[in-house]
């Protein structure tokens, strides 16, 4: 348990070695990193993976939430598991905080690794109505899993995987947080490095997100495509994802002489 002004956040800790942070999609919780934790784990770091306010025993503060104040609560956890820099993992809107964080908070933050990275190109109607769907504890389990299958997993990817595990309150907490913050104050993830791994048949965070961060930041950000999966990401292609994380992980080890 971290403590903060604001209440407690609950974080799942692991492993030894360099801080790494992760952060899950709208809505969801830290098990959507059980896989990938692991992974980096066993891979020689100290991975943490906290609960979004309201799961598990992270407090609801009494506030209006912003990416700011999310990013504070990342900042909370970095420094109470040694002060990092830490590398910030940010799964789909978990990208928006940790590029939140390294913007207001650069000291804590070695780099951003950003899974399924948007929030600059609109999504389209079609997509917007499959999300509503989704979060609608109204609609059938049915129609449910085909709006995430739609949403979230590549063509012929499993999405019953992902049926359970949505937070409706959470996602409008989340999505308050996303329209009362422009999206300039974290696009570019203030100075840090970044990689950015790309769905190639992401249809929530198209393609062209990652192409307008590479157009924005230059090669601050490495940009690396995984082909046959969507938004979901994590569980349709768990191995190429640790694979290509763990990659980045030691790259910048290395490079520092850790």
């Amino acid at each position: 348990m971290v403590p903060t002004e604001f209440g407690p956040i609950e974080v799942h800790v692991q492993g030894e070695g360099p801080l790494v942070v992760m952060l899950p999609s709208m809505g969801r919780g830290a098990a959507d990193f059980d896989r990938l934790a692991a992974d980096v784990a066993a891979a020689g770091y100290r991975v943490a993976c906290p609960e979004p306010r309201g799961l598990g025993t992270s407090a609801v503060p009494d506030r209006e939430e912003t990416l700011a104040t999310l990013a504070d609560d990342v900042a909370a956890v970095v420094a109470e598991l040694g002060g990092g820099p830490a590398v910030i993992v940010g799964h789909a809107y978990g990208n928006r905080i940790a590029r939140m964080t390294a913007t207001n908070h650069p000291e804590l933050v070695e780099s951003l690794v950003l899974l399924a990275c948007g929030g600059f190109i609109p999504v389209t109607d079609e997509m917007a109505v499959a999300m509503r769907t989704i979060f609608d504890p109204r609609n059938s389990p049915d129609v449910r899993l085909d709006a995430v299958g739609r949403a979230f997993f590549a063509p012929g990817n499993d999405a019953s995987v992902w049926v359970d595990g949505w937070f409706g309150k959470l996602a409008r907490a989340q999505e308050q947080a996303t329209v009362s913050t422009p999206v300039g104050d974290w696009w570019a993830g203030g100075l840090a490095p970044m990689l950015a791994v790309q769905p190639a048949d992401d249809r929530l965070a198209v393609p062209a997100n990652a192409d307008a961060l590479v157009e924005a930041v230059g090669d601050r950000v490495e940009v690396v495509a995984i082909p046959n999966a969507g938004h979901a990401l994590l569980p349709e292609q768990p191995e190429a994802v640790a694979k290509t994380v763990i990659d980045w992980l030691n790259r910048r080890r290395i490079g520092a002489g850790v």
